[in-house]
């Protein structure tokens, strides 16, 4: 058997869709925007865009820590002291989380309603605090999925294959039944694959298995 037979064979058994949330659902609006607006033009550009990235890498390594809503006030303020310190002044958890906005790519509604339409179940998959799914409702995306698995519930995070392990156990389906969707090629390419689960790469500029959510029906 070809690898062209055995995949057409295993995307006709697709039952489910797993996709990742930023980068394939929604995008951020750099939060350097709303915080030149909220601290004015005391800070340098490049200085606040620094402090920003430092930031949002503390963010990315301790994100799974923000697992209810104590941990979740808790792991903010922290985000706030290392921007603050990178600052040299005072940047509140308020002000900070009103920069950080998150929208839907314009293609994530429609995607998911031409998979709706084939009766393919829909999950976000994503390494993520507690917050996903009130993130997803904001973006207008949460009544188009049947399911949210954030690592920080999860207890494992992408490329760790236990958390495709229990977005499986939500979907009730068996991991030759799903596909996922995701926009890096280590946490979502490998960890699904690592899971026994199908994958495609999606990059919106070219260069992946598709450049938009509405291709991936066409891959069921």
């Amino acid at each position: 058997m070809t690898c062209e037979t055995a995949s057409a064979i295993a995307a006709k058994l697709t039952k489910t869709v797993f996709l990742d949330a930023l980068g394939t659902l929604v995008e951020l609006e750099p939060p350097w925007i709303g915080l030149r607006r909220a601290l004015g033009d005391g800070v340098g550009e490049e200085e606040l865009r620094e402090a920003v990235r430092a930031e949002m890498a503390y963010y990315k390594v301790h994100s799974d820590e923000g697992r209810d809503r104590e941990s979740l006030a808790d792991l903010r303020e922290r985000c706030a002291a290392v921007l603050s310190q990178r600052l040299n002044r005072e940047v509140d958890v308020a002000t900070l989380m009103e920069a950080i906005r998150f929208s839907a790519f314009p293609d994530a509604l429609p995607g998911l309603g031409a998979l709706r339409d084939r009766g393919i179940s829909r999950y976000c998959v994503s390494n993520w605090d507690i917050s996903l799914v009130e993130v997803l409702d904001r973006c207008g995306l949460a009544g188009s999925l049947d399911g949210v698995v954030a690592s920080a519930s999860a207890g494992a995070r992408k490329p760790d294959p236990r958390i495709f392990e229990q977005a499986l156990r939500l979907a009730g389906c068996a991991p030759e039944q799903a596909l996922h969707v995701g926009d890096t090629p280590e946490e979502d390419i490998e960890g699904a694959r690592a899971a026994g689960i199908r994958a495609l790469l999606i990059d919106r500029s070219g260069g992946g298995d598709v450049s938009s959510l509405e291709e991936v029906a066409a891959h069921v």
